[in-house]
């Protein structure tokens, strides 16, 4: 799987925020993508690229170079069953570990990205909360 390169999803990201913040709907980029409201999106946060661990960042840059992952699992649809991120079609969602220092496991922190709008969150609970990250701050 490829993704286009950060600046590309930092525009979307912004979108999403711009529509959360203000309480307006949110449509995705594609045509066979389902829309979403702000409502649905209500519990995600924001969190600025810099203020991301630094194992974070290292994650980012492996979804952008398209690997290697040191997890079987990095890649792998994630079916947001909890239900924190905006509705969307199956397969939409993505998750990828950030390795956390002293776990004897993946640990709790994830990168989740969105493939159609190009979105990336972070969450440091194991899907609890997240954050959409913005890259222009």
């Amino acid at each position: 799987m490829r993704f286009p390169p950060r600046a590309t999803r930092a525009g979307a990201a912004a979108a999403l925020l711009s529509a959360l913040l203000v309480g307006g709907t949110v449509s995705a980029t594609t045509a066979d993508a389902a829309p979403r409201t702000a409502v649905a999106a209500a519990s995600v946060g924001s969190i600025c690229y810099g203020d991301l661990p630094s194992q974070a960042h290292h994650t980012l840059d492996l979804i952008d170079q398209g690997g290697p992952f040191p997890y079987s699992q990095d890649g792998t649809v994630f079916t947001n069953k909890e239900g924190v991120l905006p509705s969307q079609r199956s397969g939409y969602y993505h998750e990828y570990t950030v390795v956390t220092p002293g776990s004897p496991t993946r640990g709790a922190r994830r990168i989740v990205t969105g493939e159609e709008s190009e979105e990336d969150y972070y969450t440091s609970d194991h899907y609890a909360t997240f954050d959409l990250i913005d890259f222009g701050c």
